[in-house]
């Protein structure tokens, strides 16, 4: 009797152990929908370097990273999208880089309960995407630091020249919020499709009245061609940029004709040139040593700064999660939920996040900084404020 009592013990010993092998053993699965291919590959290559600087495995736990291209296709993301919920099982979508793809990822997310990291600045209202959170600063709080620049420069007449889709309009609109109640006004609308190969025609519209700025919406190298045929009309004011502008394609491909322009960018774009005190300049800072010793001097790339960012984040909330529910789980995707929404603010290299269950932007009014191109690089031209 004794004996198969210690049989017995040792059998649910063992059980018990090996459960909890099973458990720890068990993949955390992210899904990532990126534009490898098409007109913003520009951004999606950049995030895929950077993600594959990831830890393997965290909090004891392997993390599994599957990668799907939408080709800048926001019919194809979607496709990616359900593809990674229904059949990999993914406990957590990324991506796109582009709006009107990411949007699509938003929509899959909202249907399936699967909370999402958004690549690209969409609409995270939690009436309209309650499980998206926006990795990039919002369009919102980017045109706080874009007007808060323009009123300091005595612009008062603006000029949009932007995509015609969702980021264009939704950065048009987030404008002439943070415009209101001040001397700043837009004077002019021309839009261009990502596609287009000119914008001639709306160059020479956005121009005619001579306004004071230009404000261009286009990312990745895309941006360079508006700003060039700005340039090409004879167009003399001052010219901003997004942050989906940031990146040294704008440099690479606009040479001479972009210099003297102005982007808003997170911080960590000019970790070097920050205040000491920044809370972003560490955190900032390591990721640019690391990236640069693999990627080479100034490399430094802000949508791979996004991704960097999310690696941060799945560190913080991952171990959260896994106190509640198991991978692999709709528990398990309702618990990194709940951790993102209350885990404090986290540093990171574009600024400071603090996701609440009603704020999905995550960034303060003083997260963006105004950069300015000077002799091909990038100088820090202002510290936003609130």
């Amino acid at each position: 009797m004794k004996s198969n009592s210690k049989i017995t013990a040792s059998a649910i010993t063992t059980a018990i152990a090996l459960l909890m092998c099973g458990t720890a053993l068990a993949d955390v699965t992210i899904g990532i929908v990126l534009p490898l291919t098409g007109p913003t590959s520009a951004l999606g290559i950049p995030m895929k370097n950077a993600i594959a600087m990831w830890p393997t495995s965290i909090a004891g736990q392997k993390l599994n990273v599957i990668i799907l291209d939408d080709a800048t296709d926001p019919t194809l993301a979607s496709k990616n999208a359900r593809r990674l919920v229904t059949e990999d099982k993914v406990d957590m979508l990324m991506g796109s880089a582009a709006t009107p793809a990411a949007n699509a990822v938003a929509a899959i997310a909202a249907e399936t309960g699967t909370m999402q990291l958004s690549f690209s600045p969409i609409d995270v209202s939690t009436a309209k995407a309650p499980w998206s959170y926006n990795m990039p600063q919002s369009t919102l709080v980017m045109s706080h630091a874009l007007v808060q620049h323009m009123k300091k420069n005595g612009v008062k007449t603006v000029g949009f020249l932007g995509y015609a889709d969702a980021f264009g309009e939704l950065f048009l609109r987030d404008m002439k919020i943070k415009m209101a109640g001040t001397d700043v006004k837009f004077v002019s609308e021309e839009r261009f499709a990502r596609t287009d190969t000119s914008v001639t025609a709306q160059a020479l519209k956005v121009t005619a009245g001579n306004p004071d700025a230009i404000f261009i919406v286009a990312s990745g190298s895309g941006a360079a061609m508006p700003h060039k045929a700005l340039i090409e009309r004879g167009y003399k004011g001052k010219i901003y940029q997004t942050h989906g502008a940031a990146s040294r394609d704008l440099m690479r491909v606009g040479g001479k004709d972009v210099e003297g322009g102005y982007v808003v960018a997170g911080p960590g774009v000019v970790a070097e040139q920050l205040p000491a005190n920044h809370p972003s300049k560490a955190v900032a800072l390591k990721f640019v040593q690391a990236w640069e010793k693999t990627y080479g001097p100034n490399s430094r790339n802000t949508f791979a700064g996004h991704a960097y960012d999310a690696s941060i984040l799945l560190q913080k909330i991952i171990p959260i999660a896994l106190k509640s529910a198991k991978p692999g789980t709709p528990e398990f995707r309702g618990a990194l939920k709940a951790a993102m929404e209350n885990s404090g603010p986290i540093p990171l290299f574009h600024g400071t996040v603090n996701y609440t269950a009603t704020n999905h932007g995550g960034y303060t009014d003083d997260t963006g900084v105004i950069m300015r191109i000077v002799n091909g690089d990038w100088k820090l031209d202002g510290v936003t404020t609130k």
